[in-house]
């Protein structure tokens, strides 16, 4: 009997891992309202974005300077920002559940941006003024 359960264990570990499903839009929105996610890509920090409202959001690259925009659902299922310095060109991603963080994965570009949630806040996030001078 052991070696019945040694052998299936054996075969269970060797399949491979199945990817997890992107999440939906709903289950994004529900994940993200109200939150100020901060990420991070190889182990350095990227950014940080607060979502807001009636998926509004605000973006930064933790310099200061904020960006504000919105997301919606793509015809693909996945979920494309668009901010106002470049209301043209939607940013889309696919989300997904990592244990109790969330992986985004960049859809607009071949080389394909991994980032994962570093951390979560409930408080609104740091942004100053625009830049003053000549």
């Amino acid at each position: 009997m052991k070696h019945i359960l040694a052998a299936a264990l054996t075969a269970l570990t060797a399949l491979p891992a199945f990817a997890a499903e992107p999440l939906t839009a709903r289950d994004f929105e529900s994940y993200v309202d109200g939150k100020t996610l901060y990420y991070g890509l190889g182990g350095d920090s990227y950014g940080v974005e607060e979502y807001l409202p009636d998926r509004r959001v605000r973006w930064s690259f933790m310099d200061g300077e904020c960006k504000e925009g919105y997301w919606y659902e793509a015809e693909t299922g996945n979920i494309c920002f668009v901010y106002e310095d470049a209301p043209n060109a939607p940013q889309c991603w696919s989300f997904f559940q990592d244990g109790s963080k969330l992986r985004a994965v960049f859809e607009n570009d071949a080389s394909t941006t991994v980032l994962y949630e570093a951390q979560q806040d409930d408080k609104p996030m740091l942004c100053y003024g625009p830049k003053i001078g000549v």
